[in-house]
């Protein structure tokens, strides 16, 4: 009690605080007491906002798989230029977890997530001019001309070729698990790994080659007269260079599907796949671009203003150039990540930085996953539990109030139900129909068979609630009014017995919670690519993924793990409070 703006600290006896509250207020008064059924309830709702809202802006492509993300541990080191570097830097290179750069005294600097053998960067290689990275390795030249290379090192891709050594070197490149360079004649060496990337040296015989430039598929080559070569084996859609622009060709960069080429008057061509609207260059760039540079499904234009133009997939904010970005001189686009290098030598980043619960073995980030997997589970459980308390509602109010056969035969019938397991029901019934039906409709009839087997439960209660209520005064003086006896059941004997059954539905929306999670886990619930905490975890079940990828199980386990005890400490607080003797029974 307040009085005069002080906490009234008597304690008071139960039949004072029935005198002075309702019984509603002196409910929610011993639940508000209750720190730990507090501190539960606060911690549920957090994780329901989250996964209910956080998606709103937190979009993610369902289908979306990126083999270069796969996975990556939680962390955001991707753009964490070394402060030695970030005020002299001469070129940088990103990798798909990682970037290289060297400064403009020839010095190699690496960051973000980097295996073994990329952290052994070679001793005295000298002043380094020039370097190109690769899915997990690096090629680099001194000054002297001479190549380096470390991290992967299968298919021979640790080891210079002897066509190479001792000649002039124009320029290098590196793609997946294949390094490539052109010598001063303009003739193309490659080696590595053939299978992973499919570019032919011998396609660009005979040409005076300037530069490479892959992606993870293939790779194009631009000669000194302004031409195009593509290097694949098979046909592409790369292929097919506009006639129009052959000669004109000044720089030219590639993104997964697309290729973009600057011609001699500034002017951009493309051709290839259109994803995310990627060909419809922006306003004010066509015209005034200087260079050129592209990531995975992005493209990056330095313009003749200073200015720097990004464009196309922007779902790692790698389209999102920060403001106040002036006087650039050049320009790097891999992956999801993007370097400028001013007049100064002072480097700006954006786009991805990292992943703040790692990502699994499809290049998904778990973060967006465990936050559309509980949006499933939740689902999933709050539907079946709404189904389960209608049937239930129903059933036991019906039984307790007529008593006699029918209650005797509604509860045989709910014995029989309850007697039904659910989980080997469900198996029978997914091998049984299989793909025969959709994934959501696989998702429904999880639902609705998880609340039909699960009211049994609630029967007993309410009709135990109603059988004891049926004989008091209310219920007589309705009788003798005249009110409709279905009317008495609903709308007079239930809403009296309503804060058992919330009690109640809390405590089955934990267990239906963890049955839908355990039913994935299992392999016969929710599917892929539509997550829920159980099948998240079900990808996590070899020794493999248990003690190198860790971020995988963890999170979702912490996850269904707090909702669900939260859950069940709410209730068990909310069950004190209703009836606080039953603690002593």
């Amino acid at each position: 009690m307040l009085r005069k703006g002080k906490k009234d600290t008597k304690p008071k006896s139960i039949l004072e605080e029935e005198q002075m509250q309702s019984p509603f207020r002196t409910i929610i008064q011993h639940l508000c007491e209750n720190k730990v059924a507090m501190g539960s309830a606060i911690i549920f709702i957090v994780i329901f906002l989250m996964c209910f809202i956080l998606p709103i802006w937190m979009k993610q492509d369902l289908n979306f798989q990126d083999p270069t993300q796969k996975n990556i541990a939680p962390g955001f080191s991707f753009l964490s230029v070394p402060k030695e570097l970030k005020n002299n830097a001469k070129e940088i290179e990103a990798g798909p977890t990682f970037g290289i750069g060297i400064d403009n005294d020839g010095v190699v600097y690496e960051w973000g997530t980097l295996t073994d053998r990329l952290k052994q960067i070679p001793a005295d290689m000298g002043k380094v001019v020039d370097i190109a990275v690769g899915q997990d390795h690096v090629l680099a030249m001194n000054e002297e001309g001479e190549l380096f290379t470390w991290g992967y090192n299968r298919m021979n891709l640790n080891r210079i070729p002897s066509e190479v050594q001792g000649k002039k070197v124009k320029s290098i490149a590196a793609g997946y698990q294949v390094s490539i360079v052109v010598l001063e004649d303009g003739s193309l060496v490659t080696w590595g790994n053939e299978n992973a990337v499919d570019i032919v040296a011998s396609k660009a015989k005979d040409e005076n080659v300037k530069l490479v430039r892959t992606n993870i598929s293939t790779g194009l080559a631009l000669t000194e007269d302004g031409r195009l070569i593509p290097l694949a084996k098979r046909e592409t859609a790369f292929d097919a260079v506009p006639d129009e622009i052959q000669g004109r060709i000044q720089d030219f960069a590639m993104t997964d599907k697309t290729v973009f080429a600057l011609l001699d008057d500034g002017t951009l061509a493309s051709w290839g796949g259109n994803d995310y609207n990627i060909q419809k260059i922006p306003e004010g760039v066509d015209g005034h671009v200087v260079s050129i540079s592209a990531g995975r499904n992005h493209v990056t234009a330095l313009l003749d203003d200073g200015t720097v133009a990004s464009w196309g997939g922007n779902n790692n904010k790698q389209c999102k150039v920060p403001s106040g970005v002036k006087n650039i001189q050049r320009v790097s686009s891999r992956y999801y990540q993007n370097y400028a290098i001013d007049e100064d030598g002072n480097v700006t980043t954006w786009g991805l930085k990292g992943y703040l619960f790692g990502t699994d073995n499809m290049g998904r980030s778990v973060a967006l996953r465990m936050l559309k997997g509980g949006q499933m589970t939740m689902t999933v459980g709050f539907v079946s539990v709404i189904i389960s308390l209608i049937i239930g509602i129903i059933v036991g109010g019906i039984a307790g109030y007529y008593a006699g056969k029918v209650d005797i035969l509604l509860m045989r019938v709910a014995e029989v139900v309850g007697s039904l397991p659910f989980i080997p029901l469900a198996l029978i019934l997914s091998a049984l129909i299989g793909n025969k039906v959709s994934e959501v409709g696989r998702i429904i009839m999880i639902m609705v068979i998880l609340g039909i087997l699960s009211w049994p439960g609630v029967a007993y209660m309410v009709r135990a609630q109603v059988l004891a209520e049926r004989q008091k005064e209310f219920v007589t003086a309705a009788k003798a009014l005249g009110v409709r006896e279905r009317n008495i059941i609903f709308r007079h004997i239930v809403p009296n017995v309503m804060t058992i059954i919330i009690v109640n539905a809390t405590l089955s929306f934990a267990t239906c919670m963890l049955t839908e999670s355990g039913l994935s886990f299992l392999g016969f619930g929710v599917s892929e690519p539509i997550p829920s905490w159980g099948n998240m975890l079900n990808d996590c079940r070899s020794s493999e993924v248990i003690s190198q990828f860790w971020w995988r199980w963890i999170f979702p386990s912490i996850a269904l793990a707090l909702c669900t005890i939260s859950i069940n400490l709410f209730g068990d607080g909310l069950r004190k409070a209703v009836d606080p003797k039953s603690s002593e029974r």
